[in-house]
């Protein structure tokens, strides 16, 4: 039996992929979503066909007054924040050797400093309420490293990072990772070595579907208070890693 989740929950890189999923998934639950990515146009299309459950901003997680902005107009929407789902990722993968320094620097900038913005921005009221949940989507990439995966690994290791030590600190805020195998997603789009993109096309041979992680991330919102789920990792069956 499907359980009700009566909270509001933000999520960020919603516009696709895993995000849209978990928009999708949770809509079912009657939780109250504030979503946010760059594509406003697909932001404003979701929200238009899930109803007034769903409202959405702009958001660019990079930009910490911008994070900011968007947990603001959450609180101002449906009265209070809840959940804050940091799903907003890039991974233009690379060998060390090419020093594609832009590229690190924007995988650092989204799948770090966003992070960091988003806990920044939600944290303050989690302590005054003394609850909130905060959900980081990393990657199977946060346990293991692979070649031309160096600095995209790194800043997945480090999203496991900040959600323990999160964890840690605080008594009455849940956290939880998500790290997720190969997903037929958007991710990895940027990449612009041919031979890697390639070589991604491969691997998503045996891949899941991105309703397989907004399924875990509901998992993981439906256990009552005091049950922290800390992490799931979700691969493929056939996954060879």
């Amino acid at each position: 039996m499907s359980k009700t989740i009566d909270k509001t929950v933000l999520i960020t890189g919603a516009s696709s992929g895993i995000g849209e999923a978990t928009v999708r998934e949770l809509a079912e639950t009657g939780a109250k979503l504030f979503i946010g990515a760059r594509r406003t146009d697909r932001l404003e299309r979701l929200t238009e066909e899930l109803g007034e459950v769903v409202a959405w901003q702009s958001l660019d997680v990079t930009d910490a007054e911008n994070f900011q902005a968007f947990v603001a107009a959450a609180q101002k929407r449906f009265g209070s924040v809840d959940v804050l789902i940091n799903n907003a990722g890039v991974m233009p993968l690379s060998p060390l050797a090419a020093l594609k320094q832009d590229e690190w620097s924007r995988m650092i900038d989204v799948n770090i400093r966003g992070v960091l913005n988003g806990i920044a921005a939600v944290l303050p009221g989690f302590i005054a309420q003394r609850s909130g949940h905060v959900v980081n989507v990393a990657s199977i990439a946060a346990h293991l490293v692979m070649p031309s995966a160096a600095v995209y690994c790194a800043t997945k290791y480090a999203v496991w990072a900040l959600t323990e030590g999160l964890r840690q600190e605080h008594d009455d805020i849940r956290t939880t990772i998500i790290s997720p195998g190969v997903v037929e997603t958007e991710l990895g789009n940027d990449i612009t070595d041919p031979q890697i993109a390639s070589a991604l096309t491969a691997w998503r041979e045996k891949s899941l579907t991105p309703d397989a992680i907004a399924r875990a991330i509901r998992y993981a919102l439906e256990q009552p208070e005091g049950v922290d789920i800390n992490e799931v990792i979700v691969r493929p069956t056939a996954a060879g890693m």
